[in-house]
């Protein structure tokens, strides 16, 4: 393996460990529930899920839980439901 390559390797690295340098801005996942899978979506600080409680309430479970896996990577105003200082540090693993 060439040193451009580790050098890359190296910096990728230290960039997953600060998170809080990726803000994403938009994105679409399918969320297995418990009794359907929902597709949840982010785009430019609005969130959609197809649950029908998100329908009716415009939040539901799926949301807040997708903000508490995405942490500090999308803005902070748009993290609802998320208590202050959970789910908005780097994913451990």
């Amino acid at each position: 393996m060439n040193s451009s390559m580790i050098n890359k390797i190296a910096k990728a690295k230290r960039y997953a460990e600060e998170p809080e340098r990726i803000q994403f801005t938009s994105f679409e996942a399918k969320f297995q529930g418990e009794n359907d899978v929902h597709t949840t979506r982010y785009n430019d600080g609005e969130w959609q899920c197809t649950c029908r409680f998100f329908h009716d309430w415009g939040d539901c479970c799926h949301t807040m839980a997708m903000q508490r896996v995405l942490g500090v990577t999308i803005p902070e105003a748009h993290r609802h439901g998320v208590l202050s200082g959970l789910g908005t540090g780097p994913l451990s693993h």
